[in-house]
């Protein structure tokens, strides 16, 4: 909040008395970021089960079409980045191999990979 307050004016405009003290300002935020985004991996992993596991059973969802449940109750229900995203694209959706809904979870997987992953190369552009 102070750093906020002694550089930023009310009209929008950010004050910096050099670009190498902006730069220092940006890589600081990035670093913070990161290191949140670090301890929140387990939690969003954690999340992720469990939100497969109780979605599992297609006639058991409040919107049966696995595009729609991972929009509404994954995504916008937890307020999920595409970082979160991202954590959850690589969950290892095979330690749940041996649960009776695996169908489900594989379905409800592979459709967050479709629908939600960025091509690297299409981004770059």
């Amino acid at each position: 909040m102070d750093d906020r307050n002694d550089t930023t004016h009310p009209n929008g405009n950010i004050f910096f008395s050099t670009q190498a003290a902006l730069d220092a300002k940006i890589s600081e935020i990035l670093r913070v970021v990161e290191e949140i985004q670090t301890h929140s991996r387990p939690i969003i992993e954690r999340c992720y089960r469990e939100f497969l596991i109780h979605s599992a059973d297609p006639e058991e969802r409040e919107y049966p079409d696995p595009a729609d449940k991972i929009r509404e109750v994954l995504i916008h229900g937890n307020y999920m980045s595409q970082r979160d995203i991202d954590i959850c694209l690589g969950f290892d959706v095979e330690s749940l191999k041996g649960h009776t809904g695996i169908n489900g979870i594989l379905e409800l997987h592979n459709t967050l990979a479709v629908e939600h992953r960025i091509d690297v190369q299409s981004s770059a552009v």
